[in-house]
């Protein structure tokens, strides 16, 4: 695995293992979430995360604005059977820096979730999700 895909992986491990967290974390916090039960994010593995991440990777390097490339967690041996979407978005250049809003989408047991972090890189370096 090449250096900006072991870059992106981690940025986006750690975007929805944040939301895990946050949903998980406190018990305080688990009456106000109990929205999220049955959500996609519920039923992803730690291999439908890495799917998840490897198809942002192909996606922010491949595709036009727009553009999506469809995803699955098909052979990560998960009996969920979770499908969907990488779509980046709103490209921005400002010198040698490129930044993009990149759609990131989950369906599962009928149920769709989706997250739209900003992604940032400079050169052809490192895809990194920039903090709001």
């Amino acid at each position: 695995m090449s250096m900006t895909s072991r870059a992106v992986t981690r940025g986006f491990a750690g975007l929805i293992a944040g939301v895990v967290l946050v949903a998980w974390g406190s018990p305080s916090w688990a009456h106000n979430l109990s929205f999220l039960n049955d959500t996609p994010l519920t039923y992803m593995k730690k291999e439908d995360r890495q799917a998840l991440n490897s198809a942002a990777q192909v996606a922010l390097n491949t595709k036009q604005d727009g553009e999506s490339l469809d995803w699955s967690n098909a052979g990560t041996g998960n009996p969920v059977s979770i499908k969907g979407t990488v779509t980046p978005r709103d490209t921005t250049k400002h010198g040698d820096v490129t930044c993009r809003h990149v759609t990131l989408v989950a369906n599962a047991k009928g149920q769709s979730q989706s997250w739209t972090p900003n992604v940032c890189r400079t050169g052809s370096g490192e895809w990194k999700i920039q903090k709001k």
